[in-house]
């Protein structure tokens, strides 16, 4: 497939571009830091089983829109054509971070809901001018349900997901597959230093999960997969009972 990845250089996305390349899939890289992606890039030239030049990346940042429709373009041109785009970047801060700093809270809310629903519009746009393809995201299982410790990063993914969710209703005739992601706690940069919960795990444990729901076209995956089960638990409590429960 010729993939257009937005968060390739770190965690989640970092892995997932790795297996895509061992596996010979033309990638696009797009983010908001040169050096990262020139170095991202050299790194699955050397994964990649034709050890072939580097994948081509431009500069695209989520906290500006502005970026977003040439860095696509660039992806387009760089590729030769565009078959699927995975957003797998986003901002995290804790619940109390998030309560305590109001520019933080906004940016966080910003790009984990309305600037990754802008860019996803525009790959929309591309994917069904070609005849459809795959949209893919990364939303998280915090989403799931209202949760005292991640009552407004929880409510950006809900929001995603939403929007996921009714895209792929709108859209799946025409040919567009997207795919929401829902990750329980991964270890990455973003949790570093957090108490770990049960069934965490890390990127290159999930990586190959998400690769067979991009080429399955699975609209919903949750990785590691005993989160389903977990959160399907989660959302049968009564509401009186998550008011006293601490989780």
């Amino acid at each position: 497939m010729k993939i257009a990845m937005v968060g390739a250089t770190k965690g989640i996305g970092r892995a997932l571009a790795r297996v895509l390349a061992a596996r010979g899939d033309a990638l696009f890289l797009l983010g908001r830091d040169a050096g990262d992606l020139a170095a991202a890039s050299r790194d699955l030239a050397l994964r990649s089983p034709a050890r072939s030049k580097p994948p081509p990346h431009a500069l695209l940042d989520l906290e500006k829109p502005e970026s977003f429709a040439a860095a696509l373009d660039a992806a387009e041109r760089g590729l030769d054509g565009l078959d699927a785009l995975i957003v797998s970047a986003g901002l995290f801060a804790s619940q109390e971070q998030l309560e305590s700093d109001a520019i933080l809270r906004r940016r966080v809310l910003d790009v984990d809901f309305a600037r990754t629903v802008e860019l996803l519009e525009l790959g929309r746009e591309r994917l069904l001018a070609r005849g459809g393809g795959r949209l893919m995201a990364i939303s998280s299982v915090s989403g799931d349900r209202g949760r005292k410790p991640v009552v407004l990063y929880g409510a950006a993914k809900a929001g995603l997901s939403a929007y996921l969710e009714g895209l792929d209703h709108r859209f799946h005739e025409s040919g567009l597959r997207v795919i929401d992601v829902k990750p329980g706690f991964i270890r990455t940069g973003m949790t570093s230093g957090m108490a770990e919960p049960p069934f965490a795990a890390d990127p290159e444990e999930i990586a190959p999960g998400i690769v067979r729901a991009l080429d399955g076209g699975t609209p919903v995956v949750y990785v590691p997969g005993i989160w389903r089960f977990v959160m399907l638990a989660i959302r049968l409590l009564p509401r009186a009972v998550m008011r006293r429960a601490g989780f």
